[in-house]
């Protein structure tokens, strides 16, 4: 007979791996269930409401979710940084009033005045007349300093700031500065926690975030904050100065929504530094084809542009600027006609300042400039139009000399102008 030889383990191996499976499939079972116990617990049974009706209770009302939002960012810190240096600027005028209702008018609440010649009565009672924005960036004991557009405070008879908190205080007018837009005023620092940092504006990159803060519309909308990017840098921005002078000056754009009531409030960098004050805006183009809308155009004086300014204006109250003594204008703007038969300049040269006239014992004029002259460079710096000669020529003091290169018909020139005189005075003569 044939014998069959048998493991003696075979059996208690086959029973320990029954074992050991069933153990591992009750293992599983107890932790699914476990896991759906713990999701039913956090999240509430199918049949609870909330899951099926939104956001509600279990009575069926509707709640406010109790889920906390983290809304921190960089610009919400940034905001933080510098918003309670932010203020109203509130210019006051004083008003006159008509007299038409006659000796009735003091019973309606109409102060009698004194009637001028023209029949109406000049009150002395000083009234808003329109409002901006600032920024409070200095405190030196009793007094703080408030940056903001020279075009917020004109025409002034009185000027008032309002805090963060809401707090009106009476505001001095320092000084101003029309060709940058520019003014200084002082407060009382009694209430004044909080001072804005200037950024480097010479570091700014196109696509940085930038933040508007001030007062769109007035007071009534202090504080409010647009968030945008830095859109460009350099841009030739049209200016009238009291004179009536059309210059031009470098700003930044931006794309952050700036409105009536922002001017002279902070542009604001990712750091919560200021790195322009808001001056100006395209809202639309005209001509004599179409009047197109325009969005999203908004323009600061850069901050490095500022400092300088602000310092000049607390030292003396104004900005003292070197003159020339020529009126100009730039070549690209002459027809090659024109350039050909009377500048009679090179072909080649496509940019430059052309002078139209010198005045009479001036810088230019002792110089040697002459009219029709084509200047390039300022001090061996290439200069493209007007805004670059005078961006150059105001970097200087009165007293500095300036070196000057031009080209008179085909030849090309070089003088040095003692700049000795500043263009309040050369203004003066020439009303005079």
């Amino acid at each position: 007979m044939e014998r069959k030889e048998v493991n003696p383990d075979s059996k208690k191996t086959s029973g320990g791996f029954l074992k050991r499976f069933a153990i591992g499939v009750l293992g599983g079972i107890v932790g699914a269930l476990i896991t759906v116990g713990a999701f039913y617990l956090l999240n509430g049974s199918g049949s609870n409401p909330t899951n099926n009706a939104g956001n509600t209770n279990d009575k069926g009302e509707t709640v406010v979710s109790n889920v906390k939002v983290n809304a921190d960012s960089d610009i919400t810190e940034a905001v933080d940084k510098v918003q309670d240096a932010v203020v109203s600027v509130i210019n006051l005028q004083k008003q006159s009033q008509s007299s038409e209702l006659g000796p009735w008018g003091g019973l309606f609440g109409q102060d009698e005045g004194t009637e001028n010649s023209e029949g109406s009565d000049d009150s002395g009672e000083m009234q808003e007349s329109s409002e901006g924005s600032g920024v409070i960036y200095k405190k030196d004991g009793n007094s703080a300093y408030v940056v903001t557009n020279n075009h917020v405070v004109e025409g002034q008879d009185g000027l008032e700031v309002v805090l963060k908190d809401g707090t009106k205080v009476t505001a001095e007018l320092v000084g101003t500065d029309a060709y940058t837009d520019l003014a200084v005023l002082k407060i009382s620092s009694d209430k004044v926690d909080t001072v804005a940092t200037f950024g480097d504006s010479s570091e700014l990159k196109v696509g940085e975030p930038a933040i508007a803060i001030g007062s769109p519309l007035g007071s009534q909308y202090a504080n409010s904050v647009t968030s945008g990017i830095v859109s460009s840098l350099n841009r030739q921005v049209s200016n009238t100065t009291e004179s009536g002078e059309a210059v031009n000056i470098n700003a930044i754009q931006t794309d952050a929504a700036i409105n009536p009531g922002n001017s002279g409030g902070p542009l604001v960098n990712i750091e919560g530094q200021v790195i322009g004050i808001n001056s100006s805006k395209i809202a639309s183009t005209s001509s004599s084809a179409s009047n197109v809308s325009v969005e999203g155009m908004g323009f600061a004086i850069p901050s490095n542009d500022v400092v300088t300014i602000i310092n000049q204006l607390e030292k003396d109250g104004k900005v003292t600027r070197p003159a020339l003594g020529i009126t100009m204008r730039d070549l690209s703007t002459i027809s090659s006609q024109q350039q050909e038969q009377i500048l009679k300049v090179p072909s080649s040269l496509k940019n430059g300042v052309v002078v139209l006239s010198v005045v009479n014992a001036t810088p230019a004029e002792k110089a040697g400039l002459k009219q029709y002259d084509v200047i390039t460079k300022i001090d061996g710096k290439e200069v493209t139009s007007t805004t670059d000669l005078q961006a150059a020529l105001y970097k200087k003091k009165v007293g500095d000399s300036i070196e000057i290169t031009f080209y008179r018909e085909s030849k090309e020139q070089t003088v040095t102008a003692e700049l000795s005189i500043d263009q309040s005075t050369l203004q003066k003569s020439q009303n005079n």
